[in-house]
């Protein structure tokens, strides 16, 4: 027994027994497990990405317009302006300003005086013209009493001197007479030295300053919108004019005002810019409103008749060498092709004639990023399939009142 236990124990430990044998075997069967243990949880990673890529689809907003009758619209851009802008100087000579009197924005009246000249100039040529008119009243009357005289004593003058007489008679009143023009004219300059409303109106710019030299001609001292009148002057695009009317009611719009402004429509120009392709369109506003401003930038929309329709966002309509289009989902979730027909801009979207009935739930984002027949989610108002025959109201269709 002993002999047996120590042979063992010999073998065991001799070079070339079984240990090394055992010890390669175990780590074999390790080795064989561990890259069991990695394939098993590479093929759980592979079949749990998978079954995520099956069971949750892209996410999309989706939105349900309803086909009705909406408003067509003609948008155009513009300034305010002076329906009648009327610039003001002086008419009589060179002078220098004494007084200003108005302010810009002030209202007027015909005949107010806005400013005045320094007269002393035209006031010394009054005198001065009155002074030689009674000279010359002086010398006429002379010359009309010898003439008289030589009447009365017809034998004691020749008829030379008779003829003499009566022409001097002539032309003394008639330098009388040049003598009144003179005064006229220049009483009228004085009243030239008084710059005068000429009618009523609100005073746009004032550039008159007191000491300024005002020439006749070339220095505008004011600028009147002549009885407060006040319009928008606006380019429209030239396919759009034919659809347009004097007399058609327009909504005005500021930046920075929230309230919109009621206008009409009094002139259309009668060309169009070659260079632009518009042309220009006048609407008349209220004058006695402060907030319309000259110069400032407005925005109007001009109603012109109605057409069915639907209003979708632009990022709806989609478009490639086939046309236009947009996505559909249906009632199994799946994304459809849908041609559309746009016919025209607004400011809520685009306005599609044809191509939809307003029971669709049309993809509202992101729709060049996905497949026709592709399985997605919804989100949003129209997340829900709408029933048949239906017409879901939503945001997207602010515009278009159901029929």
């Amino acid at each position: 027994m002993d002999q047996l236990v120590t042979s063992e124990k010999t073998e065991l430990h001799k070079p070339g027994g079984r240990w090394p044998l055992l010890a390669g075997i175990a780590l074999a069967v390790l080795l064989i497990l561990g890259a069991g243990a990695w394939l098993l949880a590479r093929a759980h990673a592979r079949a749990a990405a998978a079954d995520k890529d099956t069971t949750v689809p892209p996410l999309v907003t989706v939105v349900a317009p309803s086909l009705g009758e909406v408003t067509a619209s003609v948008s155009l851009t513009g300034l305010i302006s002076a329906r009648n802008d009327m610039p003001i100087g002086t008419e009589g000579d060179s002078g220098r300003i004494a007084e200003v009197l108005v302010e810009a924005g002030d209202r007027v009246r015909k005949g107010q005086v806005l400013a005045r000249l320094n007269p002393l100039t035209a006031q010394a040529q009054i005198d001065s013209a009155e002074a030689s008119l009674d000279e010359m009243r002086a010398n006429a009357a002379v010359a009309q009493a010898e003439w008289v005289r030589a009447q009365r004593g017809a034998d004691l003058f020749s008829t030379e001197d008779n003829e003499r007489r009566r022409t001097t008679a002539i032309t003394a009143q008639a330098k009388v007479k040049a003598a009144e023009a003179q005064v006229a004219d220049a009483r009228n300059r004085l009243a030239h030295t008084v710059v005068l409303a000429p009618s009523d109106g609100i005073v746009l710019t004032r550039t008159a300053e007191v000491g300024q030299i005002a020439v006749p001609g070339s220095t505008v001292l004011f600028r009147l919108a002549r009885d407060g009148q006040i319009e928008m002057r606006g380019q429209v695009a030239e396919q759009d004019v034919p659809r347009l009317a004097v007399g058609q009611q327009a909504r005005v719009r500021l930046d920075g005002v929230a309230r919109t402004f009621t206008g009409t429509i009094w002139q259309i120009g009668a060309i169009i810019d070659p260079t632009t392709r518009q042309g220009t369109v006048r609407i008349a506003l209220q004058a006695a409103d402060q907030d319309l401003r000259p110069g400032a930038f407005a925005r109007a929309d001009i109603q012109v008749g109605s057409t069915m329709g639907v209003i979708l966002p632009q990022t709806a309509v989609l478009s490639d060498e086939q046309g236009l289009y947009v996505l559909i989902v249906d009632a199994d979730h799946k994304l459809e092709r849908r041609p559309v027909t746009v016919a025209g801009a607004r400011s809520e979207g685009l306005l599609v004639s044809a191509g939809l009935n307003g029971t669709e739930r049309v993809v509202a984002i992101a729709g060049a990023f996905l497949r026709t027949g592709e399985v997605v989610a919804t989100t949003g108002p129209a997340a829900a399939a709408p029933p048949a025959g239906k017409a879901v109201i939503t945001g997207a269709q602010s515009a278009a009142s159901p029929p």
